[in-house]
C-alpha cells in the first residue's frame, strides 16, 4: 500500500495551520531567506510554530530553499539549514546542488540528516533527471508539470523507489521551471533568485518579419496587446486516481503567495477527492497523516482565484491552456445578461448576488472588464457600484463571479476542525491508577498516580467516560468505544482527580510527539564541518549562483506551449499563417522578442533581441 500526500501552500504561519485544520498532509511554506518567493519568506520562529503544530497529526513541514546561491551566500545558507533542522523540519525543496548533504568526503550544506527533495526549479522532467537525483540522494522529486500521464508512469516504472510529486492545481508558468530568464533580463528580477516580474503575463503584440500586425487565424482580429504567453491554471482534480496509478505519491497545490481563504477553499477541495479514492482503493492507497477534518462548507475552486482552468499537457497538448484576454481571475460563471437599463442589469441563470459581489464579462474590444455589485434588489435586478460599466454591455454576454462576498464571508470566520483519534486506558494498581493516552499517530502517554482506593456507592463507568472523553481544545478526539477501563471494583474517582489526570495525560502526549521526529526526519547532529566554500563546493558548469549570465545566451525563456499551435496553425497538422516569419512579440515600450519554433522538439523560445 503506497501513501499518498496532499500538500498544500503556506504563506505564512497562519495559511500553514489553516491548510492542516483543512485536510492537508504536509505543508510547504518559504524560509527567511532564499525561497523561490521572496515575498513569502517566514521566521524560523514562526515556522517552529507550524512544526509544532503539524506534528502530532504526522503531518510534514517542508521548507523552501529552491533559489541558485551566490557564493558568497553560502555561510548564510549553512547556518540557516542548521537552524531548519534544529526545529525539526521534514524537508528542505532545494534547487541550488551545493545544499546536498555534508559526507565528510564531499562538502554541503546539510551536515543533518534532514531530507531532500529536488524542487521543479531543478526542471526535472526526463527519466534521466529522476535518475540523477536519486543518485543525488534526493528521497523525492518534484516532477516539471509539463509532463504526461505516460511520462510519469514511465519514470515511476523506471525508478520506482523515487518518490514523485506533481502539481494538480494553481497558476502555471509558461516558460520550463529553471529555465527563464526574461524577468531578469527584463526588469533586472531573477525567477531562479525568487523574484519573478511575470513577463509572461504582459500583453504583447505578434509581429512578423515584416513588422506588421499578425491577424488571429480564428477570428481575423489583430493580435494587438494581447496576453499571448499567459497561461490558464491548472485543475486535475479529475486525474488524481489515474496519477495515483501512475505512480504519483504527492500531490501539490499552487499558491504561496495566496491568501488564506484560498487555502481554506482548495486544500477542502483536493482532501475530499482524495479521500473519496482512499476509500475506494483502501487495500492499494492510504493516507499518509492522521486526523479528521471536519469543514463547514462546500469547497469550489471556481470561487477562488482562477484564470479558468486546464489540465495542461497530462493527457496531450491541447489548444485551450492559455488565456489571451487576461492574466486576471475570470472566476466562475453566472449566466448571461439578460436585460439592461441605464441604472441596473439582470441575469439569465440560477446564481444567487449579493452586495459587494465582483463580476466580469469581456467587453466588445475582446478585453477583460470588472464592476462591483453596490446593490442587489428583491427582483435579483443587479445596481453596478459604477453604472458607466452598463455602456459596455449587451444582452446574452457571458458574465464571471470573481468575487463571491459570501462566500468569502464564510471563509473568513473558522471553517474547519482537526482532531487526532485517541484510546485511553485505566487501570487500577496496588497503589493507585496507571492512566495511558494512545493516539492513531502511534505515540503514547501513561502516568502512575499514587491514589487511595474507595468503592464507590452507585455505578462509576458512565461517570469515568464522560470525564475522560472532555478532551476540550486539545487536539484529540475520543469516543465511547475508544476508552478501555479496566478496573478490578466499582471505584470512585472524584472528577476534579480524574480531570487533572486528564490534562497531565494530555500534555504529556502532545510533548511527546512534538518532541519525536517525523518518519522522514531526525534530529540533527552536531557538525564538526568546516564553513561551506565554493572552493570546496564545485558545481556543474551552468548550474552556479551568479545571475550574472542570465539571457546572455540567445534564449530567455523555453516552453513546451506552443503560440502556433494555440492559434490553430501547427505546422505539424499541415497549417501555415499567413505572415511572414520569423515571429515576434513586442511589448508596449517597442522592444521586440524573436520567437524560435522547434517542431521536431515541439518546443518553443522567446529569444533575446538582436
Amino acid at each position: 500500500m503506497r501513501s499518498i500526500e496532499l500538500l498544500s501552500p503556506a504563506r505564512n504561519l497562519e495559511c500553514g495551520i489553516e491548510a492542516i485544520r483543512h485536510g492537508a498532509d504536509a505543508v510547504y511554506i518559504g524560509a527567511p531567506r532564499f525561497g523561490a518567493r521572496a515575498a513569502a519568506g517566514n521566521s524560523i520562529d514562526d515556522l517552529a510554530k507550524l512544526v509544532r503544530f503539524a506534528h502530532p497529526f504526522g503531518v510534514r513541514i517542508y521548507v523552501t530553499l529552491n533559489t541558485l546561491l551566490y557564493d558568497d551566500e553560502l555561510l548564510a545558507a549553512q547556518e540557516l539549514v542548521d537552524a531548519l533542522a534544529a526545529i525539526h523540519v521534514d524537508a528542505l525543496i532545494t534547487q541550488d546542488p551545493r545544499i546536498r548533504p555534508d559526507t565528510g568526503l564531499r562538502p554541503g550544506l546539510v551536515s543533518s540528516p534532514i531530507p531532500l527533495h529536488a524542487s521543479t526549479q531543478m526542471d526535472n522532467r526526463s527519466l534521466q533527471d529522476v535518475r540523477d537525483r536519486l543518485a543525488a540522494g534526493y528521497q523525492q522529486t518534484v516532477l516539471a508539470r509539463e509532463l504526461s500521464l505516460d511520462d510519469i508512469r514511465a519514470i515511476h516504472a523506471a525508478v520506482p523507489e523515487m518518490p514523485l510529486e506533481v502539481f494538480v492545481h494553481g497558476a502555471l508558468c509558461v516558460s520550463y521551471s529553471g529555465r527563464c530568464y526574461a524577468s531578469e533580463y527584463c526588469f533586472g528580477r531573477s525567477a531562479n533568485r525568487g523574484e519573478c516580474a511575470q513577463f509572461c503575463r504582459l500583453p504583447f503584440d505578434l509581429i512578423d518579419a515584416d513588422g506588421h500586425l499578425v491577424e488571429d487565424p480564428r477570428t481575423g482580429r489583430p493580435l494587438r496587446q494581447r496576453h499571448l504567453l499567459s497561461l490558464r491554471d491548472m485543475n486535475r482534480a479529475a486525474d488524481l486516481e489515474a496519477l495515483m496509478d501512475a505512480g504519483v505519491s504527492s500531490f501539490k497545490i499552487e499558491g504561496r503567495l495566496k491568501d488564506v481563504g484560498y487555502v481554506k477553499n482548495i486544500t477542502a477541495y483536493y482532501r475530499q477527492h482524495i479521500d473519496a479514492i482512499l476509500a475506494r482503493r483502501s487495500t492499494d492507497y492510504g493516507r499518509s497523516s492522521f486526523g479528521t477534518s471536519t469543514v463547514t462548507f462546500s469547497p469550489n475552486p471556481l470561487k477562488s482565484f482562477n484564470r479558468g482552468f486546464t489540465d495542461y499537457f497530462l493527457h496531450g497538448r491541447t489548444t485551450n491552456m492559455a488565456c489571451h484576454t487576461t492574466p486576471k481571475s475570470l472566476g466562475e460563471p453566472v449566466g448571461t445578461v439578460k436585460y439592461i437599463t441605464d441604472k441596473s442589469l439582470s441575469v439569465a441563470g440560477t446564481a444567487t448576488f449579493a452586495n459587494g459581489d465582483g463580476l466580469c464579462f469581456i467587453n466588445a474590444d475582446d478585453q477583460l472588464t470588472g464592476f462591483r455589485v453596490n446593490r442587489v434588489d428583491q427582483q435579483g435586478r443587479l445596481y453596478p457600484a459604477d453604472p458607466s460599466v452598463l455602456k459596455l454591455l449587451r444582452k446574452r454576454v457571458p458574465l464571471y463571479r470573481n468575487q463571491d462576498a459570501t462566500f468569502e464571508r464564510v471563509l473568513s470566520r473558522p471553517t474547519a476542525d482537526r482532531r487526532l483519534s485517541v484510546r485511553w486506558t485505566l487501570q487500577d494498581t496496588p497503589t493507585g491508577y496507571r492512566l495511558t493516552l494512545t493516539s492513531a499517530s502511534g505515540h503514547s502517554a501513561s502516568q502512575l498516580f499514587e491514589s487511595p482506593h474507595e468503592e464507590a456507592r452507585t455505578p462509576q463507568s458512565d461517570h469515568l467516560r464522560r470525564q475522560l472523553l472532555r478532551l476540550g481544545d486539545t487536539p484529540f478526539i475520543c469516543t465511547e468505544a475508544d476508552i478501555d477501563l479496566q478496573l478490578s471494583a466499582n471505584w470512585f474517582i472524584p472528577s476534579s482527580t480524574l480531570a487533572e489526570w486528564r490534562r497531565q495525560i494530555c500534555d504529556s502526549l502532545l510533548k511527546t510527539i512534538s518532541q519525536s521526529p517525523s518518519p522522514s526526519s531526525s534530529a540533527p547532529t552536531p557538525s564538526t564541518r568546516q564553513p561551506f566554500s565554493p572552493s570546496t563546493g564545485e558545481m556543474p558548469e551552468g548550474q552556479r549562483g551568479s545571475e550574472m549570465s542570465e539571457g546572455q545566451s540567445g534564449s530567455l525563456l523555453t516552453c513546451r506551449y506552443c503560440l502556433r499551435h494555440a492559434l490553430g496553425v501547427c505546422t505539424r497538422d499541415g497549417m501555415r499563417l499567413s505572415a511572414r516569419e520569423p515571429l515576434s512579440l513586442r511589448l508596449a515600450d517597442g522592444r521586440l522578442f524573436p520567437l524560435h519554433f522547434d517542431c521536431r522538439q515541439c518546443e518553443m523560445t522567446v529569444e533575446r533581441p538582436d
